[in-house]
């Protein structure tokens, strides 16, 4: 009978024996630390407790050097073992008492053998068709080399530390599967965590652990069999029973299980139905019941039952988000403290037991290491990459561990050999994600889509045929549904007008409109080699969880699956947009960077941010004497602090951008753009222009947005005038700044202002290209003469030009269009500060406004904050060329 039988039964034992308990409880003296064999619930909760504490608490200190979870788990274990806790008097004997030990067992081996299941289905087999003569050879010689140098290492290990009446072979085999076995879930999350799934390397690598993954538990089953077997001829009856139930759970039972996927829709829907999930309960239960008593682990079982999950339209993935969270928070951190509770690195107290742990660090590191790489590099990889391979495949953690524990359990290894190996698996895990960076840094890494529309240069921000005036290739950045409107109705307008739309001139303009109109201009449809290009960034968070890292595994098929994706395809296809589409599951941290590195790979024009603010939050009654700006969850303390919380991570991810990009960005704030009462669809644009390329930026974007026969524009060049009625000389450098506070989490991103010179180019930039624009030109293209009919050009002088620009704007929303607002962010090369004056509407409208609005807005933008108004924004920022 295997283990796992026998510690139901034990368990069993105890419930059908439990008393109830004395109803005054804890009140009648009743010490809940103290073990009740009646009643182990309590104790069991307090252990529990414990153990998930100390791993959260550690796991999150080792997430901050990019090392797996699996390391918190063990070192969490091993510190609430002998070595660490166990020195205090009566610990182990109060928390974990040894007669307690047999619940926490079986808890954690149910929640093992669950955890086998969601690894088995990340096996995907299909990667072994990628580089297949390469992957198959790495896979074998990182096998066969390994398990020959384990095997001879044990030698010497059995001579000097093994217990009497431990069987050689049994010995040697063990040592031998536990030094060549690569951990294939900790290579999964390594590989996602370091963002080398799409490389050549990940892809290498993976599909080579998977071969290896596959053999080391074939191995391990075998072993086990060996062990448990009391003849040779009853180990045989076990692997060939093991043999043709596996062969009965792949074939057969794979083809019912999807039969009864499709059956219920659950495979259609890509979630399984309730009836669905019990079905899978109770194969992985019987999976792991059937392997346990003919004398194999219940653990195999489990794995096998993982294999036949279908991973068709997200079905896999979705199975895995209905478990994962109960199994890896609280039943597997379990198995790693009895792991440790096990370990006592204080038993490694002589040089000679010291010598043989480097020893194996040594030899299992090299024996992985050095076949791998040199057959890697035998198939033309590079040195780099060789390289990354062998460090990636040496990576231990979860699987050797499980392969010890069955030893240790076995009593084939003692509590010596154990807690040597148990280090030397912490430390080869740990040296694997620093040692990858270091010999496959970011800069040489080949990515799966290098290479794909570059018929742009990155960053220029210029136009292509459409005119110096408009763009026609745009990055969107989409990480949620809720994003999709805002992009949506963003990108409406930057739709090419249809052959039949002629331009109505129906605003004032400083254009002559008799010359224009004498020639009776009819915007053109423009050539199809001048499509609006959009290429959306989907980006997915990637967390602790098993099903995130299972998504970056399936990134390239689920871009096809995607709702948000999907959706938006649709969209851009309905207006006949040209759509590209790439889906990326990373860390929320590399959000930014990755968003960086996509715009510049594939040549975009301008990135677009959409930030859907609910209009519900700003709402505030009339009654209210203190003006509520919708901004205020995020920049004070007036509102949940959950919310808040969300959108300064946002607005963080928004200024990263803006710091780094070397595109022209574009930041769509929408307040509820088209939810208001509004008649028309079509905006009115309102753009107060300053001066400087953010504002240069943002007047070319207007023009654009006017290509729409239903939008006009009202652009107003507003300057500073001096007490004496003079306009002012931009002096930014030499005027005191006032500054906001700066947040712990991400720094002030302050600009130096501009020298003298480059302040005169600057406004000679901005003249030119206002009188450009007011002036009858026939040079420009009829789409653009015909925009800029809807344009208002207006010049206003004022000694406080914000609170006159809150003026204007409010003349302008006085029509049946909604308003909406483009404004320069103007942090960087700015031709003058406004800061004074914009703290001194904060103070005048007795509202709130935290240092975050300036910095992600700029000053310009963020008066529209302050004076209440709820409209809608596009914040634009210019690239340095």
């Amino acid at each position: 009978m295997g283990q796992f039988s026998r510690d139901i039964i034990d368990a069993s034992h105890v419930l059908f024996r439990r008393a109830a308990p004395e109803q005054a409880g804890i009140f009648s003296g009743l010490n809940p630390a103290t073990y009740n064999v009646n009643d182990p619930f309590v104790l069991w909760v307090i252990q529990t407790v414990i153990i998930i504490g100390f791993t959260q608490i550690l796991s999150l200190l080792f997430a901050r050097i990019r090392q797996p979870r699996v390391i918190a788990e063990v070192i969490g274990g091993v510190i609430l073992g002998p070595t660490v806790m166990g020195r205090i008097p009566n610990f182990t004997n109060k928390i974990f008492p040894p007669t307690s030990i047999h619940v926490l067992t079986l808890t954690s081996t149910v929640g093992l053998v669950f955890f086998l299941f969601i690894i088995g289905i990340e096996v995907d087999t299909s990667l072994l068709k990628r580089n297949a003569r390469a992957s198959l050879a790495i896979s074998v010689a990182g096998l066969i080399i390994p398990l020959g140098l384990g095997a001879a290492i044990a030698v010497p290990i059995y001579n000097n530390f093994a217990d009497d009446g431990v069987k050689y072979g049994y010995f040697i085999l063990f040592v031998a599967v536990a030094v060549g076995i690569t951990a294939f879930p900790v290579l999964c999350r390594i590989l996602t965590e370091t963002r080398l799934l799409d490389t050549t390397v990940g892809v290498l690598a993976l599909s080579a652990g998977i071969g290896n993954d596959v053999t080391g538990w074939v191995l391990l089953a075998l072993t086990v069999a060996l062990v448990n077997a009391s003849t040779g001829l009853v180990a045989l009856y076990v692997l060939l029973t093991g043999v043709g139930f596996t062969v009965f759970l792949l074939l057969p039972g794979k083809w019912a299980f999807r039969w009864l996927a499709r059956r219920t829709g659950s495979l259609e829907k890509g979630e399984p139905t309730a009836f669905m999930m019990t079905v899978t309960l109770i194969l992985v239960l019987m999976s792991a019941f059937f392997t346990d008593i003919i004398g194999i682990h219940a653990i195999f079982g489990g794995f096998i039952a993982g294999l036949i999950i279908p991973k068709d339209n997200g079905f896999a993935i979705s199975v895995v988000e209905k478990m994962e969270d109960f199994i890896t928070l609280l039943l597997l951190p379990q198995y790693f403290t009895l792991s440790g509770l096990r370990t006592n690195l204080s038993l490694l107290d002589t040089g000679l037991t010291w010598g043989y742990t480097v020893l194996i660090c040594v030899v299992a590191f090299l024996a992985k290491f050095i076949p791998c790489s040199v057959t890697a590099k035998a198939f033309g990889f590079t040195t780099r990459e060789s390289g990354a391979v062998g460090v990636l495949m040496s990576c231990k953690g979860l699987v050797e561990l499980i392969v010890l524990n069955v030893g240790f359990q076995a009593k084939i290894l003692n509590e010596r050999v154990f807690s040597m190996f148990v280090l030397h698996a912490i430390v080869l895990t740990f040296i694997t994600t620093p040692l990858t960076l270091l010999v496959y840094p970011a800069r040489v890494r080949t990515h799966g889509g290098t290479g794909l529309e570059k018929a742009l240069t990155p960053g220029t921000g210029t136009a292509t045929t459409s005119g110096e005036f408009t763009r026609s290739k745009f990055a969107v950045v989409l990480d949620g549904m809720e994003q999709l409107p805002s992009a949506m109705t963003l990108l409406q307008l930057l739709r090419r007008p249809s052959k039949s739309t002629r331009s109505p001139v129906n605003e004032k303009s400083s254009i002559d409109r008799a010359s224009i109109r004498s020639e009776a201009p009819v915007v053109p449809y423009l050539p199809e080699e001048s499509t609006i290009s959009i290429d959306a960034l989907r980006l997915v968070e990637l967390t602790e969880r098993t099903s995130a890292v299972l998504k970056s595994q399936a990134a390239g098929t689920l871009v096809h699956n995607d709702p948000v994706v999907s959706v938006f395809r649709t969209f851009g296809r309905l207006n006949h947009f040209s759509m590209s589409a790439a889906l990326s599951v990373i860390s929320y941290d590399e959000f930014s960077t990755h968003v960086v590195d996509h715009v510049r790979e594939n040549g975009s024009q301008m990135t677009i941010i959409p930030w859907l603010i609910s209009s519900a939050t700003g709402a505030s009654s009339s009654s209210h004497t203190t003006s509520y700006s919708p901004f205020d969850s995020l920049f004070s303390n007036t509102h949940e602090k959950d919310e808040a919380a969300a959108l300064l991570l946002r607005s963080q991810f928004v200024r990263k951008v803006f710091a780094n990009s070397s595109s022209d960005v574009a930041l769509f704030v929408d307040r509820g753009f088209l939810t208001d009462s509004s008649s028309s669809i079509y905006p009115h644009v309102f753009l107060p222009f300053f001066g400087g390329p953010d504002d240069r930026l943002a007047l070319s974007f207007v023009i654009q947005l006017c290509m729409q026969d239903g939008v006009n524009a009202t652009v107003i060049r507003l300057q500073r005038l001096e007490s004496d009625g003079r306009e002012s000389v931009h002096s930014v450098g030499n005027k005191s700044v006032f500054h906001y506070g700066d947040t712990v989490a991400f720094p002030n991103t302050v600009y130096s202002q501009q020298g003298t010179h480059g302040r005169i180019q600057s406004d000679t930039a901005d003249n030119i290209l206002w009188d450009r624009l007011t002036s009858p030109n026939s040079s420009f293209s009829p789409a653009i003469r015909a925009a800029l009919t809807r344009i208002s050009f207006q010049r206003e002088s004022a000694a406080r030009p914000l609170h006159r620009m809150l003026e204007l704007a409010g003349e302008a929303s006085q029509t049946s269009r909604p308003l909406l607002v483009v404004a320069g962010r103007s942090r960087r090369m700015a031709v003058e500060s406004h800061q004074r004056e914009l703290h001194e509407l904060v103070s005048e409208r007795n509202t709130s406004l935290g240092s975050e609005v300036a910095k992600t807005f700029g000053d310009v933008a963020s008066t529209f904050v302050v004076g209440g108004s709820n409209v809608s924004l596009i914040v634009t920022q210019a690239t340095i060329q």
